[in-house]
């Protein structure tokens, strides 16, 4: 075998291509398994993602920061976990769909619902070279339309206090402002528990749903130092919460440091000292995937598999890297000449396992040999050959076993050693014959 010349690379820059097109194509893998190839959630709404006046990021954030485990939920899948689940819904959207995601989340976690109200108008970027992405004018405010999804709630938008005055809030013993007070929504029903109301007319700005009216007891209540949301009558049902002005929680709102303080203190009210676990949903936004075997390869449990995948085949690469010597060429299959024919030949019946096929050819072949040597006649059949070799051999070396008995031993061989002995024997009468 020759060996092949020197490669036009070194090892180190093969190496080098090799890690870098693997962490690229595994870095890909990753962004497609964590759901990152969606559309960017910051896009001006009032999602979690959003940084504009309307959106929920800073929120998250605070929350993040006072030790709250935050995710942002876009597998319907993940919403069957535990913990509170924070709904942002659209103006626009099948209220039923709301409805049966939350009917299934009443005996899994609580659930908080914050309402739209403001329709953000992007900035131009040209008119506004300042703006960042995300960055929304706030258009009028409208009322969320969702039929079918608590119908007996009346959504009101109307002035709290005219004339530039500042609205204030008050619930859980504290107050704050809120940032526009000629567009403030309040929401009213019969089974509404107010959390936070108007100081001026009471109107609700953040309740939970009840059995029963209950609104004397709990505008008592308000004045309390903290939140207490009562459990319903079956105690397998989570609270529903409802933050009707959605300037209360928002980026918007949380510039006042009462209003970041109030969300927390509704956030802790609807978990009622579970696991200090909020999910903000962003399925309803538009942003829900599917789950997919890429997905589940990335995600506990079947993730040590996939680090073993990784680790087998870095391993794997490291060894093909560190071989001994330089790479040889490929011998052929079939080497040429009569010795290579037999040795395949030979290959082949010791492949099979058919060694005992060999044996009566060989015997015949050592009695032809034999019977040219002698000059025995032509016209002699196969036991009369034999015979004549016999008799030869007996002349020779009368001690010696008779050919057609060693002959007769090789053709009835069947073990591997068997054979090899038999053969032997036969070999050597014959050269004691040609001698």
């Amino acid at each position: 075998m020759s060996a092949r010349g020197e490669s036009p690379f070194s090892p180190r820059t093969v190496l080098g291509m090799v890690v870098v097109g693997a962490a690229a194509f595994l870095a890909f893998l990753w962004f497609v398994g964590a759901g990152m190839t969606g559309g960017n959630t910051n896009n001006g709404q009032a999602t979690v993602g959003g940084r504009g006046l309307v959106g929920y990021a800073a929120m998250a954030d605070y929350l993040e920061r006072r030790g709250y485990a935050v995710s942002r939920v876009q597998s319907k899948a993940n919403l069957k976990q535990p913990g509170l689940l924070v709904l942002t819904p659209p103006h626009f959207i099948n209220g039923q769909d709301i409805a049966q995601l939350v009917a299934r989340r009443r005996r899994v976690g609580p659930t908080m619902v914050i309402l739209p109200k403001w329709q953000p108008v992007p900035l131009n970027p040209q008119a506004n070279p300042k703006a960042r992405q995300g960055w929304i004018a706030l258009g009028p405010p409208m009322a969320p339309v969702w039929n079918r999804f608590h119908d007996d709630i009346a959504i009101d938008i109307k002035p709290m206090r005219a004339g530039g005055k500042t609205a204030r809030w008050t619930g859980a013993g504290a107050a704050g402002e809120l940032p526009a007070a000629e567009n403030v929504m309040s929401g009213k029903g019969d089974n509404v528990i107010p959390l936070v109301i108007g100081d001026q007319d009471a109107r609700i700005l953040a309740g939970y749903i009840g059995n029963d009216g209950g609104r004397t007891d709990a505008l008592d209540a308000i004045a309390e130092t903290d939140f207490e949301i009562e459990p319903g009558e079956d105690d397998g049902l989570y609270p529903l919460v409802f933050v009707f002005e959605p300037d209360l929680v928002n980026n918007y709102g949380f510039a006042d440091q009462a209003n970041a303080q109030l969300a927390e203190r509704l956030v802790r009210a609807s978990l009622d000292g579970a696991e200090k676990k909020v999910m903000f949903d962003l399925t309803l936004n538009g942003f829900a995937r599917s789950q997919n075997l890429l997905t589940l390869a990335f995600t506990p449990p079947f993730l040590a598999a996939t680090l073993c995948l990784l680790l087998a085949a870095v391993v794997t690469g490291w060894r093909s890297f560190n071989r001994f010597g330089p790479p040889r060429l490929a011998t052929r299959v079939l080497a040429f000449g009569k010795r290579a024919l037999v040795g395949n030949a030979a290959g082949l019946v010791r492949r099979t396992r058919r060694l005992y096929l060999v044996a009566p050819p060989y015997a015949d072949a050592a009695r032809d040999r034999l019977a040219r040597a002698l000059a025995l006649p032509q016209r002699l059949d196969a036991a009369q050959v034999e015979a004549a070799i016999d008799r030869a051999l007996a002349a020779r070396a009368p001690q010696a076993e008779p050919f057609s008995q060693a002959a007769a031993r090789l053709r009835a061989a069947r073990r591997p050693l068997e054979l090899l002995r038999a053969a032997q024997a036969l070999h050597a009468l014959e050269r004691t014959l040609k001698r």
